[in-house]
């Protein structure tokens, strides 16, 4: 029993990749990014994975007025770019030195941040406008977004909805295409995608239902659940890396 799961806990962030091992990870992926944009709102009233619409404050408060929120929406911008440049550079560092661990690190190192975060935050005064919550969970949501796009080839963005809602409407256009054209094949949907979509923001949704719900009773500490279930699928591996590294340079 524990020898399998062992063997999946390697292979679900692991180097080899395959769509069923994407899905799970970009499942695990939607729903922490689900309760962290639930927990940002519900915090300091920021969706820190919408960067189109902090986009758009940006460019609103910049012609109405308003420093404070054109500084929360920079910081917003900047540190979800720094999340996927950090991304890139744990990603490249590990994949050219042959670490079966080039996924997870990622997302060990973004683990470990949500996990010093939600067992430290409630030990601060926070005032609405805090820029340290906004800047380390739009970190983190630039963290995450990078390495799923990096390991589904650009084909799975878990904090972009938006986008995943417009593909669902594409496929369901295509399942309910009726005219047919002689001589021509029929219009097909494909389906694995849109069961594949369709789950991903139902998870993202479950998500923001159970941050919208943890944190006005449990705080901060709401985080903590998700940065242990990212630690869980990411953990081996690294420490497999590890081991590896210490048996090599004790040899």
């Amino acid at each position: 029993m524990i020898q399998p799961v062992r063997d999946h806990l390697l292979r679900v962030a692991g180097p080899h990749r395959t769509p069923a091992l994407n899905a799970q990870l970009a499942g695990l992926l939607a729903l922490v990014a689900g309760i962290l944009n639930s927990v940002g709102f519900v915090a300091v009233a920021v969706y820190t994975s919408h960067m189109t619409g902090i986009t758009a404050t940006l460019a609103d408060h910049l012609v109405l007025g308003g420093a404070g929120v054109v500084g929360t929406a920079l910081l917003a911008l900047v540190s979800f770019v720094g999340g996927s440049m950090v991304c890139a550079w744990l990603f490249n560092w590990g994949r050219r030195r042959g670490l079966r661990g080039r996924y997870a690190l990622v997302l060990v190192v973004e683990a470990l941040l949500i996990l010093c975060f939600g067992l430290l935050a409630d030990r601060v005064r926070w005032t609405h406008d805090t820029p340290l919550f906004v800047a380390v969970l739009c970190c983190t949501m630039g963290l995450q977004n990078a390495i799923i796009t990096k390991i589904s080839g650009a084909q799975i963005r878990t904090t972009h909805v938006t986008g995943m809602i417009t593909d669902i409407g594409i496929e369901l256009g295509k399942l309910t295409y009726v005219p047919r054209t002689p001589g021509l094949p029929p219009v097909s949907a494909d389906r694995a995608k849109l069961g594949l979509l369709a789950s991903l923001v139902t998870l993202f949704f479950v998500g923001g239902v159970l941050g919208a719900l943890g944190y006005p009773r449990f705080g901060f500490v709401t985080l903590v659940p998700p940065a242990l279930l990212l630690l869980a699928a990411a953990g081996a591996p690294v420490l497999a890396d590890i081991r590896r590294g210490w048996r090599g340079a004790s040899g």
